[in-house]
């Protein structure tokens, strides 16, 4: 698969890029971004080269991997899709639902393949252990922790624009959701309380009904980082992995699965499009309870 890649920042080169690069089924053909500088200097450090123009790039791939901010994301991605361009998408796959619904739209009226890149969900211990409490069966209610600091010196994240305005409910929710929804049902309601600085706490009802918590931060004391998810049920509680993964691993991995979907004749996956549509209704809902204090009925 010949790939292009989006985007020129840390993600880019040490995830997506390498990614690609590192891929026995995958070319990395090369980089565009905004700045041609940036570019030049991502496709020295991966051995690819700079495109000047974004519509070169999508005539020479068949596949775009993209590491760009989500409204930058959605733009680029629908117009590929109309090219015939597979698409390895990143999370969330935009912050509106009409930028969904879009994106959602363009890809499945082209029939092309796509991948949001759930992480979790394409790190083996995570979905193994997924997998088997899914088998299990049983469970009633969840709750997930995802608390970092990443407005911090050094952090290749902290002079993300986006993360800035957006916060811990559209970069760490996607990563909630993706385990939650699969272990729980379609969320048919949430409610939504804002905490200190960025963090917001959600309380998500379940087709089922089951119900889930999450407790979402970017910017929480350094000391104070951490990440937990547990369900329980009647069989008791059982908690995912944590720790350090290999997420370049992870990445290989869901370009597994481009690949792979690309192949078929009717592309689908539990991670693609979607699946990432699904995701930001519910995170357009939470952010709407945000605002309103309400509890929000999502339309599934």
């Amino acid at each position: 698969m010949r790939v292009g890649l989006i985007g020129t920042g840390h993600w880019a080169i040490a995830v997506h890029g390498r990614g690609v690069v590192s891929h026995p089924a995958a070319e990395l053909v090369g980089v565009w971004g905004r700045d041609p500088a940036r570019a030049q200097h991502v496709a020295d450090e991966l051995g690819s080269r700079p495109y000047p123009s974004l519509a070169g790039l999508v005539a020479d791939v068949d596949a775009l991997t993209f590491a760009v901010p989500p409204d930058v994301q959605v733009s680029i991605a629908s117009s590929a899709a109309q090219a015939g361009k597979h698409l390895l998408l990143e999370k969330p796959i935009a912050t509106s639902i009409a930028d969904a619904q879009k994106l959602q739209s363009a890809i499945g009226q082209a029939g092309v393949a796509s991948i949001v890149f759930f992480t979790r969900r394409f790190i083996a211990e995570h979905e193994s252990w997924l997998n088997q409490v899914r088998q299990t069966g049983g469970w009633e209610c969840a709750r997930v922790e995802m608390s970092s600091a990443i407005f911090v010196e050094g952090n290749p994240f902290g002079n993300s624009p986006w993360r800035k305005d957006k916060g811990a409910l559209w970069d760490v929710g996607p990563h909630a959701l993706s385990t939650l929804i699969p272990l729980l049902g379609k969320v048919d309601s949430v409610i939504a309380g804002a905490g200190v600085r960025d963090q917001v706490h959600l309380v998500l009802q379940h087709t089922g009904p089951r119900s889930s918590t999450a407790s979402l931060s970017l910017t929480v004391p350094p000391a104070a980082v951490g990440n937990a998810l547990y369900v329980y049920g009647e069989h008791g509680r059982a908690e995912a992995p944590s720790g350090q993964f290999d997420v370049g691993a992870a990445y290989r991995r869901a370009l597994d699965a481009l690949v792979e979907q690309a192949g078929a004749s009717k592309p689908a996956h539990a991670c693609d499009v979607h699946f990432g549509a699904q995701v930001v209704g519910v995170l357009a809902a939470a952010e709407e309870s945000l605002h309103s204090g309400r509890r929000i009925e999502i339309q599934n």
